[in-house]
């Protein structure tokens, strides 16, 4: 018997509707998100068969993997269920054979950069202007704003993570 509040994480089905609520929640562009969605494999956290997070593996260029979106539900962060994801989609991949991972997110998403380095990733580039050159809007987060896209990677013969 499964226990209460138990976390199951599974990959969306091809006539189940994204869940664009918690997709929005890391990514505000519903193009940009409509766009990779469609390209690559939505993963959904539930809870008692509720879905409070979500995920996409996006296959990048050959041996690679795109971490394109991680989002948990705002009643439901700051529990772990973030870092699950994450350890998820690095199990996956490394199945599945890819030689590394990629994730991309903004220079003021501080959280979510410690939570990737914490699981492995290491910083490998930045992409200048991102955000800018990509979105309509202007985003803050932290007081920051999001301007460029810190982009991070790990080899998947690495996948420790740690607290």
């Amino acid at each position: 018997m499964e226990a209460k509040n138990a976390l199951n994480i599974r990959r969306l089905g091809g006539k189940e509707t994204l869940p664009m609520d918690l997709l929005l929640l890391a990514d505000p562009s519903r193009e940009m998100v409509m766009a990779y969605a469609n390209r690559g494999e939505c993963y959904v956290a539930e809870i008692e068969e509720k879905v409070i997070g979500v995920y996409i593996l996006l296959p990048a260029r050959p041996g690679i993997v795109e971490l394109a979106n991680v989002a948990v539900a705002k009643k439901h962060q700051g529990k772990g269920f973030g870092k699950r994801l994450v350890l998820d989609a690095i199990r996956r991949a490394g199945k599945r054979g890819f030689k590394t991972i990629e994730v991309g997110t903004g220079n003021s998403s501080i959280s979510q950069l410690a939570l990737y380095q914490k699981c492995g990733f290491r910083i490998s580039g930045v992409d200048r202007g991102f955000f800018v050159r990509h979105y309509a809007e202007t985003i803050y987060e932290n007081g920051i704003r999001c301007r460029d896209m810190v982009r991070l990677s790990l080899d998947l013969v690495e996948t420790t993570c740690k607290g």
